[in-house]
């Protein structure tokens, strides 16, 4: 998708703050962050929200919440406690429509969200 911003980010047009990358995924510092710790973690092909996930993209969800559990280790917030948000469509609070997963982290998360 040429207008999408995280196809961008995927593309290397544009440069995040990123903290890991494979053949699937790229991960990186939200530029807004909510918590002291707050990454997304982006699968390279697009798929616009979770409601146009196909039975075959099960790997690619598994593959985006590992990456985050490994991300937690990294950054020090694995053993305190951290949040995995994905939203979905406008009053989900999506914002890119493209799919990411946000890790959260490094503060107290307080319940109900939102």
């Amino acid at each position: 998708m040429k207008d999408c911003l995280f196809c961008k980010m995927v593309a290397g047009e544009i440069k995040p703050d990123m903290v890991m990358q494979n053949d699937q995924l790229i991960a990186f510092r939200d530029i807004n962050p909510q918590a002291a710790t707050h990454i997304l973690v982006v699968p390279r092909r697009h798929i616009s929200t979770l409601n146009d996930l196909a039975q075959e993209d099960a790997g690619i969800i598994e593959s985006m919440v590992s990456a985050a559990r490994t991300i937690a280790h990294q950054q020090g917030i694995a053993a305190s406690g951290y949040r995995l948000v994905m939203n979905c469509n406008q009053a989900g609070g999506q914002t890119v429509y493209h799919i990411h997963l946000h890790l959260l982290g490094g503060r107290p998360m307080g319940w109900p969200p939102g």
